[in-house]
């Protein structure tokens, strides 16, 4: 055994980690560490992986003033004493039902808590951190002694680098990480987010769950794999990861029955059981297999998340989650206030799924309506004007019902004057529900090479729909921001914005993902759709057809805090 083995049950843990190769670790380049901990050079090797954890969290930038080892041996003792270790009280900002062992012996497990009463102390702003014991937990594993693992648990937290993000510690920013998740699932696992349509009460919160399948659930021999690459790359594995067991549970579980009535439990189990499905080799391979947006974008979706929970009277004062626990999604749309002559209110919950989690914390306003403010246009844009974002829902007199989700004001199209111009973000959508359901994402999603600026797109003649195709100009990459976001949202330059949306006085364009685009005339009688072959996709309704009924929904922030 090696220096590192102090608090570690080693007849718990499998046999091949205390595999001793003769492994050193001899690089400095990013990329190559990034290839490194990806490939797990070190997984079987304990005492080379603590070393190269004690170089990684040792070249954390960490504010001026950062508790040390020696800060630990002089306050543990004034703040334990001669206390039993097991009757220490968890700080307010544990989760104390996710406190995982991962193979620690006796000693291991009450340095736990003696670390984390520790960092309490010196931490004061931390008010919501549940990986914290977790990771506490692991990083004894590859610690001299309680001192060390205080000190690099001490850096993690103490992280001051605006670029990179470690740990949640906030109420605030938790919440917003779960909500960040949600959307992505909604963006990237669109045959998982069904399943948990389908079979759970409230989707919202079986995503607000996807730290703990991390930091809880997750078996030791994974999670350090995990980490390993997390030290290294940042936040987003994370995400990447816990996108992948959704998958496979996904691939696993599909049209089995669930072994509970809780989907939130089900996952947990088998989190928990991941093994008997997929290595973890194979699990980092499926979460890297996803084709995610940069570090950046990530951030900026982030920061929508968190400043829509800000504007709701959410803070980083915040000190437990009952006293604002987020809104039930199905609950957000009450059957007994829900009234609509296109869907039901078992559809409305169904798109309330699709649209980003900041805004499905509202309840679905009825802004217009043919059947009551007629069919102008006009009326059409000034009852709808003044409300970001709005869900459109058509029905046709074939019974036919589709619609679209879009995300900034109508008002935006008299930015150039008379002339028709595409405006809009990439959540927008386009969706079917009648004959059958069906989302249509934002083209550029799935295809980011068809990316086009906004004076080239917003050119296009009013018979040309928002739909890009192949002779689109291509943009550099790593100059692209986030589909997901206005650029305006942050005052940053738009060379890639969305153009989805488009409205004049003769018409309504919006374009959607996949190929697929709806036309309106001005008296909101007749419309047609275009769609691509390329994309092999149905249409959204028929290629020309009457409407029977529209209306226009805008959301409305009832959340009380």
């Amino acid at each position: 055994m090696d220096e590192y083995t102090r608090f570690v049950d080693w007849d718990k843990m499998d046999a091949t980690i205390q595999t001793q190769d003769p492994k050193e670790l001899i690089c400095s380049d990013f990329q190559e560490f990034k290839q490194l901990a990806r490939q797990g050079y070190w997984a079987k090797n304990h005492s080379l992986r603590a070393k190269v954890y004690q170089k990684l969290i040792g070249n954390i930038s960490c504010r001026t003033v950062t508790p040390d080892a020696n800060v630990y041996r002089d306050i543990v003792v004034k703040i334990v004493g001669k206390r039993n270790t097991g009757t220490l009280p968890w700080p307010e900002f544990v989760d104390n039902s996710l406190v995982p062992n991962y193979c620690l012996n006796a000693e291991g497990i009450g340095a736990v808590r003696k670390i984390i009463c520790c960092i309490a102390n010196q931490f004061p702003d931390i008010s919501f951190c549940p990986a914290l014991p977790s990771v506490v937990a692991l990083l004894l594993h590859y610690s001299r002694d309680e001192a060390e693992c205080f000190e690099m648990v001490s850096r993690i937290l103490a992280c001051n680098d605006p670029s990179r993000r470690l740990i949640d510690q906030t109420f605030l920013a938790f919440e917003s990480s779960c909500m960040t998740f949600g959307d992505l699932v909604n963006k990237y696992c669109q045959a998982a987010h069904k399943l948990m349509v389908a079979v759970s009460e409230d989707v919202l919160e079986v995503y607000s769950d996807w730290q703990r399948w991390l930091f809880g659930e997750l078996p030791l021999m994974y999670v350090t794999r995990v980490f390993d690459v997390f030290l290294v790359e940042g936040y987003k594995v994370l995400y990447r990861v816990a996108l992948a067991l959704l998958k496979v549970f996904h691939k696993v579980r599909a049209g089995q029955p669930m072994e509970s009535d809780n989907v939130q439990q089900d996952i947990r189990a088998f989190v928990r059981d991941i093994a008997k499905s997929v290595s973890p080799e194979k699990l980092l391979e499926k979460a890297f297999a996803i084709r995610l947006f940069s570090r950046k974008e990530i951030q900026l979706l982030h920061m929508a998340n968190e400043k829509a929970l800000q504007q709701k009277g959410i803070t980083v004062k915040q000190k437990s989650v009952s006293s604002s626990k987020r809104q039930n999604v199905h609950l957000a749309v009450h059957a007994e206030n829900f009234k609509s002559e296109i869907v039901s209110v078992k559809e409305m919950r169904d798109i309330w799924s699709w649209i980003p989690e900041r805004f499905a914390l509202c309840q679905p306003l009825l802004l217009f309506t043919t059947l009551e403010h007629g069919c102008s246009l006009s009326r059409f844009y000034s009852h709808s004007e003044g409300h970001e974002p709005t869900l459109l829902l058509i029905k046709t007199t074939a019974r036919e019902v589709c619609g679209a989700y879009l995300s900034t004001d109508w008002s935006e199209r008299r930015r150039r004057g008379t002339q028709l111009s595409f405006f809009g973000t990439g959540e927008c959508f386009v969706f079917r529900l009648q004959p059958e359901v069906e989302r249509y994402e934002w083209v550029i999603i799935k295809h980011p090479e068809l990316a086009v600026t906004a004076s080239e797109q917003g050119t296009k003649s009013p018979q040309v729909s928002s739909v890009l195709s192949s002779s689109s100009i291509h943009s550099d990459a790593s100059d692209r921001l986030s589909p997901f976001l206005a650029t305006r949202h942050f005052n940053l330059p738009s060379k890639t914005a969305s153009m989805f949306m488009a409205g004049s006085n003769e018409c309504v364009i919006i374009g959607g993902g996949d190929g697929q685009a709806l036309y309106l005339d001005a008296d909101l009688n007749h419309g047609r759709t275009s769609h691509c072959n390329t994309f092999n996709n149905q249409p959204l309704c028929s290629e020309s057809f009457q409407i029977s009924s529209l209306e226009v929904w805008g959301f409305k922030d009832t959340m009380s805090v």
